[in-house]
């Protein structure tokens, strides 16, 4: 576990920025050695087959419409579940080369319009706009970062008890 603050690097920030910022993301993983982050999130109902085809549609039509607009060619980006006892993970994969804040927040705003209330988030009523447009610029300052840096320890990062816990894997 990455205590100290000596010890939080452009990558372990960035972990913990995208938790503070988007509740509905309820782990996230950077693989450094394919550098692609993995968002987590969680349904809290089991999806039926034709409504994770849509779901999966639907992110990678966004997600290469995106990349359109930002001129951009993705090198990675998958979208998988599992399903849980009684609930549903949707994993999203994408590279970091290609990924900036503003399509984290596509991904999140169009996982809650098609989920609604069963996307599972943490309550994030403390925070002000101010301060969750603070996180967005520190999101897009250390994707910018870790592109460039070379990082070589996988990390998880979740959060449990209204902290946010990272972890070399």
């Amino acid at each position: 576990m990455v205590t100290g603050r000596e010890d939080v690097t452009d990558s372990v920030g960035l972990l913990i920025s995208i938790l503070v910022r988007y509740p509905e993301v309820a782990t996230i993983n950077f693989d450094p050695g394919r550098q692609v982050l993995k968002f987590n999130f969680i349904v809290s109902r089991v999806l039926n087959r034709r409504e994770l085809t849509n779901i999966k549609k639907q992110l990678l039509d966004s997600i290469e419409v995106f990349s359109m607009l930002e001129g951009k060619q993705t090198r990675i980006s998958h979208i998988s579940h599992q399903i849980c006892d009684h609930l549903t993970m949707i994993e999203v994969q994408r590279d970091v080369e290609t990924l900036v804040q503003e399509e984290i927040a596509l991904i999140v705003q169009l996982l809650r319009q098609l989920l609604d209330d069963n996307l599972v988030a943490e309550a994030n009523d403390s925070f002000f706009e101010e301060e969750l447009l603070i996180q967005e610029e520190i999101i897009e300052h250390m994707l910018d970062s870790i592109r460039v840096t070379a990082e070589d320890k996988p990390l998880f990062a979740f959060r449990e008890g209204g902290r946010v816990l990272v972890f070399n894997k």
